[in-house]
């Protein structure tokens, strides 16, 4: 980037072509991905992603100021359990058990056995929210059982040998329903909670929340349903050091938390905000105890996140002052009040803070990206609204284009790109993000869509996307770019959308049923609803049944909504970019799109990354679809990027 000083004229460039502050690497190798935090005793945890090292995740330990790597390579802290993972480790009194991406065994790790030693057999089992019963001396895990050939993974709960072997994968102690998750022992060893769920249910449309006492020998007694259906999403349920029974409900249309008293579940705080997310992965967590029972809480509101202390004997909910709007992956450290999470803000990537409770100070212990970050050349989200085409409210987070060096010629307007995220079930924050960044720098505006189905705005906003996916979505992420067309922030001939699997639906679906966009890129997104019903994994197996209808009952809904039969509307370019290991949406899906374009004379490039799964992990593979990206936008938009990069192949240009 030039070396000018602030003071002088800006360079006027095409929008796109400006030299960005934010490079490529900084996507990788200077930004650390951390996730899964948590504690033990004095001891404090998390993940660090190793992009350099094919993307494997790794333990990391601070205690008593000494930090130490637990899992060096080869090892991957990961678990595969519905594909997406999460839970994949835990720890108490110095022992540490963990899931190993590679092979799905667990591994043990104790202070006489610091090196990692297998303690499951090499099987077919996957295992997740993992918890060491110090009580029993022994293990309780989800298990995922895909030995039986043709037919659906088993899930159970299983109780396994703190020591091993454990060659029979696990002993069942509950089963009988498609999905469990959260198990959670109370602080006594004496009562077991957990979720199940039967399809075609995901977690966030209903769960049933169950309590099972615990005998001296470890065995379930008494198991009963507590509360909870196919139309009441439970998370995340605990037990306080009283024995009080707490956990989130969306009961009332919002998730708030609730306390299962002896007189009946009352409400700890009602409020319309939700304290937590939609449970793609094992082992969320967005509240916990504090030593007195008291509650630490995170809760998001209109798509921004805060975090609170709570009483639950019906106290005030009282706010921490934080910089962060985004906040996951909340801990107590019981012996000392701390407060250990995820916490990211507008202008910083954040990392793994450690907060007083008492006090309300906070630390960064350690952050996503050590690279300093100059603010002004920074572009923060601006929280937008706008009717869509249904009458209803559609959200997002509007970013300019910002760069203190550039601006663009006189009479120009930038491109947009529109961004659709994942899920469908999920939400984008306004929190900071380089990804961002690298295109805002170079010159785009971006319109981050919390699209109808999106989390954070209560349940009846999320149920506007039932049986309208492929509708609604697209609709809310055509009528916001219409929006900012309209307003003259954004030209309204260079409109780009873009999403990622379910988003890379969306992006799909809208090239091929609108005429707003010139420009599409898919990255590992959805052609054909038909396929991804009969060939996803179970998680997902049947979530199309929300979404779009019963299959086959409803096939024609299906081949309606799928891209795949509609190119003949196509007239825009499209990148597609897709890993060939991906388990979530079969790697054909992205290879009959780009023949389809391919054979209808747009402009197309169809990108494949060996190795990689739903999402890429490795650094080479980040900056080749980055810089794949920028290329192909380059070339049908007309500029000349500043970055030296490979030029992505592209058909019919």
């Amino acid at each position: 980037m030039p070396d000018r000083s602030r003071t002088e004229t800006p360079i006027i460039a095409p929008y796109g072509s400006w030299a960005s502050p934010f490079s490529v690497n900084m996507l990788t190798g200077q930004t650390v991905p951390l996730k899964e935090p948590g504690v033990d005793n004095e001891a404090i945890y998390w993940l660090e992603g190793r992009p350099n090292e094919g993307g494997r995740s790794t333990l990391i330990r601070l205690d008593g100021g000494a930090r130490t790597e637990l899992t060096p390579a080869p090892f991957d802290v990961r678990s595969r359990a519905h594909e997406y993972g999460g839970g994949s480790w835990t720890a108490a009194d110095g022992t540490v058990a963990f899931s190993h991406g590679k092979d799905n065994r667990l591994y043990r790790i104790s202070p006489s056995q610091p090196e990692p030693s297998p303690i499951t057999p090499e099987s077919a089992y996957r295992y997740a929210d993992i918890l060491i019963d110090t009580h029993h001396g022994r293990i309780i895990a989800v298990r995922e059982d895909h030995s039986l050939e043709g037919a659906e993974p088993v899930n159970t709960i299983v109780q396994l040998e703190l020591d091993g072997p454990n060659e029979d994968g696990g002993q069942m102690i509950i089963s009988g329903s498609d999905f469990v998750a959260s198990p959670a022992l109370s602080p006594d060893g004496t009562r077991l909670a957990w979720l199940m769920w039967n399809h075609p249910q995901m977690p966030w449309d209903g769960t049933e929340l169950w309590y099972a006492d615990v005998g001296t020998d470890g065995a379930l007694q008494n198991i009963r349903l507590v509360t909870g259906g196919t139309e009441e999403s439970i998370v995340r349920p605990r037990w306080n050091e009283t024995g009080l029974p707490v956990f989130v409900s969306d009961r009332t249309g919002w998730w708030n938390l609730y306390a299962d008293r002896p007189h009946g579940i009352v409400p700890l705080r009602a409020m319309e905000a939700d304290f937590a997310q939609p449970q793609w992965v094992f082992g969320m967590s967005t509240w916990d105890f504090l030593a007195n029972g008291s509650v630490i809480c995170a809760w998001s509101q209109n798509g921004v996140w805060h975090l609170g202390r709570l009483d639950v004997e019906d106290g005030p909910l009282k706010r921490y002052d934080l910089p962060f709007t985004a906040i996951s992956d909340v801990h107590v450290q019981q012996t000392t009040d701390t407060v250990i999470f995820l916490g990211s803000s507008p202008t910083d990537p954040g990392g793994v803070v450690r907060l007083d409770a008492n006090t309300g100070e906070w630390e960064m212990l350690r952050r996503a990206s050590e690279t300093e970050i100059d603010p002004d050349t920074v572009s923060i989200a601006h929280p937008v609204s706008w009717t869509s085409t249904d009458g209803e409210t559609a959200h997002g987070f509007y970013y300019p284009p910002v760069n203190p060096l550039y601006t663009g010629p006189e009479g120009e307007l930038p491109p947009l790109i529109v961004e659709s995220h994942g899920g469908p079930t999920s939400f984008s924050s306004s929190a900071f993000s380089i990804k961002r960044q690298f295109w805002t720098s170079r010159g785009f505006a971006i319109l981050d869509v919390n699209y109808g189905g999106s989390t954070g705005y209560g349940r009846t906003y999320r149920d506007r996307l039932k049986g309208k996916w492929g509708i609604v979505d697209v609709e809310d992420c055509v009528t916001g770019a219409e929006m900012l067309a309209n307003q003259k922030l954004v030209d309204p001939a260079r409109l780009i959308i873009r999403g990622g699997s379910a988003g890379g639906f969306t992006t799909l679906a809208a090239l091929t049923s609108h005429g707003t966009f010139q420009v599409g890129t898919s990255l590992y997104g959805i052609g054909d609803l038909e396929a991804m019903a009969r060939e996803t994994h179970k998680f997902e197996s049947r979530y199309l049944d929300g979404l779009v209808g019963p299959y086959p009952e409803e096939k024609q809904v299906y081949i309606d909504r799928s891209p795949i039969h509609h190119v003949d509307r196509l007239d825009s370019a499209m990148i597609l970019l897709q890993g060939l290991e991906d388990k979530v949406v079969p790697p054909n899906q992205a290879t009959m799109m780009a023949e389809a374009v391919r054979a209808n004379g747009m402009p197309v490039a169809h990108v494949e990354f060996e190795g990689e799964g739903h999402g890429f992990r490795s650094a080479e593979a980040i900056r080749r679809a980055t810089e794949a990206e920028l290329s192909f936008y380059a070339q049908v938009l007309g500029f000349t990027p500043a970055d030296d990069i490979p030029v992505v192949p592209v058909d019919n240009l």
